[in-house]
C-alpha cells in the first residue's frame, strides 16, 4: 500500500506541474478509493500541495475504511483556495476539512460541524523573512512585497494582515499582497527573495523545515500573531446521521493507539475533537473586526 501511495503521488506531483516555487496548474487530485462500499468523498482543504496532502491525509482514509466496514472513503484534494470552496459551497463534499472561515460559510449550505482539529494554539499566522534580508521591525516592510496562499486562507492571511494593520502597516498602502496560491509557494516565494516576506501556519512551516532542512535554515519566523480556533470537520446534512457520528467517534479517538498516533504525526497534531457548529460562531467576532479593520470580505 505504501509503494501504491507514493506512484500516485508522484503521478500527481507530475501531472500538476509543480515547480520548486511550490505552484500547481493542473485538475484536482482524488485517491482512487478500492472497490466495493458505498462511496463518500472527504475534501481537505489545500493545507499542502495535491501530493503531499494526499501523502499526509491517505492514511486517515484507510483508517475510517477499516473501520466502518461497507463504506468506502474517497479523499479529495483542490488545486487552489478557489477550487476548493467552489466545490464546498456547491455541497460536493459529503464530509470536509475547510479552515474555520470556510467552515463558518459552509454552515448556511447544509453542512454541520462534527469534529475539529485540536491544537488552538497552533492556529496562528507567522510571518517569515530570510535571516540575510535585514528586516528587524514591521515597518521594514514597506514598500515590499508579501506573499500569501490565499486571500480567504484564514491563519496564512487575513489573520497576519489583521496583525500588520494593527501594528502600524497600512496593508493596503505600505506593502503589496501577493496571493500565490499555496502555503509552500508563500514559503518558496520569500525563501527565492521574490518577495520580502511569507504569510503561512505552524503546521505547513514544521513540514517545510522537516522536508527542506537546507532551505528553512535560511528562514526566520519573525512575528505570530494571536491563535484562533482551528480547523472544522463538517459533513453535509444528508449524510446518514449515524455515520456523521461514527466518523466523529473515530477521529475524537484517534489519538488513543499507536496507529492513530502515527497517522496523526503526519499531520502534525495531537489529537482531534468533538465539536459543534456554535464553536465556530466566534470566528465571526474576528471576521467583523477584519471588514472593519483591514479590508471588505467578498461574499462566498
Amino acid at each position: 500500500m505504501k509503494k501504491l501511495l507514493l506512484v500516485l503521488a508522484a503521478i500527481v506531483l507530475l501531472a500538476c506541474g509543480q515547480n520548486e516555487r511550490g505552484k500547481a496548474s493542473g485538475p484536482e487530485f482524488a485517491a482512487k478509493p478500492p472497490e466495493g462500499g458505498k462511496e463518500y468523498v472527504f475534501a481537505i482543504h489545500p493545507l499542502h500541495n495535491p501530493a503531499h496532502l494526499f501523502e499526509v491525509y491517505g492514511p486517515l482514509m484507510d483508517y475510517l475504511n477499516r473501520n466502518i466496514p461497507g463504506t468506502v472513503f474517497r479523499l479529495e484534494a483542490s488545486r487552489n483556495y478557489e477550487e476548493y470552496e467552489k466545490k464546498l459551497y456547491a455541497r460536493q463534499f459529503d464530509f470536509a476539512l475547510p479552515n474555520p472561515y470556510q467552515t463558518l460559510n459552509s454552515l448556511s449550505r447544509g453542512y454541520h460541524v462534527i469534529a475539529k482539529m485540536g491544537d488552538d494554539y497552533k492556529f496562528t499566522g507567522i510571518i517569515l523573512v530570510r535571516r540575510d534580508s535585514g528586516i528587524k521591525q514591521i515597518s521594514d516592510l514597506k514598500g515590499k512585497k508579501v506573499s500569501y496562499p490565499a486571500k480567504t486562507a484564514l491563519a496564512a492571511t487575513m489573520m497576519p494582515q489583521y496583525y500588520f494593520q494593527t501594528h502600524g502597516l497600512d496593508v493596503n498602502r505600505d506593502i503589496e499582497n501577493l496571493y500565490v496560491g499555496s502555503q509552500e509557494s508563500s514559503i518558496m516565494n520569500v525563501y527565492l527573495g521574490d518577495t520580502a516576506a511569507g504569510v503561512t501556519w505552524p503546521l505547513p512551516w514544521e513540514a517545510f523545515q522537516k522536508d527542506h532542512p537546507d532551505k528553512a535554515r535560511e528562514l526566520e519566523l519573525k512575528w505570530e500573531t494571536a491563535p484562533l480556533i482551528n480547523n472544522g470537520v463538517v459533513v453535509r446534512d444528508d449524510v446518514p446521521e449515524q455515520l456523521a457520528r461514527r466518523v466523529a467517534q473515530l477521529l475524537d479517538t484517534l489519538h488513543t493507539s499507536d496507529e492513530g498516533k502515527a497517522i496523526l504525526a503526519r499531520m502534525p497534531l495531537s489529537r482531534f475533537e468533538l465539536a459543534d457548529d456554535q464553536r465556530y460562531r466566534l470566528i465571526e467576532d474576528f471576521l467583523h473586526k477584519f471588514s472593519q479593520t483591514v479590508r471588505p470580505l467578498d461574499k462566498p
